[in-house]
């Protein structure tokens, strides 16, 4: 999966560009040993970056986002978590490891990179940090294995003041396209909730 197919063929970039809203939508590496290869390759991004911004993280990409958000916090003006991975499912991190493992990831490393509290990666204790800043949760409707509900229930108690978006399937699934105006919408609105100048950049 990458930025284009996630982000681009769905249409979502392009709405957000239509909007009036500056867009970056970068790769996020494809094989990465660990969270912090992540963290490194997109931080990047947003260390040389002046204008306040919302970082928009979606399925195991929330990760990535929550760090930045909390490492980056004169940058990262809102959080918005779609589509929020589930961490810590016993058949979800069976399957996700095999896969893993197909993919030439040692078995540590991908225990590494399954691990994690309420989001892979991550604390809870690190998530509750989050609560300095506006934080929304767009959840898969409906629930499927890999993006279930307890997930979305967990961020909302963890992380002070976050609320909860309009959900619908994840992209691209065959089911997203009727959803496509609404999570426009919603991007949209929530961006313009304080950062009318920034942009919204997708993990």
């Amino acid at each position: 999966m990458d930025a284009e197919r996630f982000w681009g063929t769905t249409g979502i970039t392009a709405g957000l560009t239509s909007a009036g809203l500056t867009v970056l939508a970068p790769d996020r590496p494809k094989y990465p040993t660990g969270w912090d290869i992540e963290f490194e390759a997109l931080g990047e991004l947003l260390a040389n970056h002046a204008e306040p911004l919302t970082v928009v993280g979606a399925s195991n990409g929330c990760t990535v986002a929550a760090r930045m958000a909390l490492v980056y916090p004169d940058v990262v003006a809102r959080l918005l978590l779609a589509w929020p991975a589930t961490c810590g499912d016993f058949e979800v991190d069976k399957r996700t490891r095999a896969g893993l493992h197909g993919l030439g990831c040692v078995p540590k490393d991908a225990d590494d990179l399954l691990a994690g509290g309420t989001l892979r990666g991550t604390s809870d204790d690190e998530l509750r940090g989050l609560a300095r800043i506006p934080v929304a949760v767009l959840p898969s409707v409906p629930e499927n294995p890999m993006h279930q509900r307890r997930t979305v229930d967990g961020l909302l108690q963890l992380v002070r003041g976050c609320r909860e978006l309009p959900g619908c399937p994840e992209p691209p699934r065959p089911d997203f396209p009727p959803y496509l105006a609404q999570v426009v919408a919603t991007i949209v609105e929530f961006v313009s909730g304080e950062v009318r100048r920034g942009a919204a950049g997708g993990f």
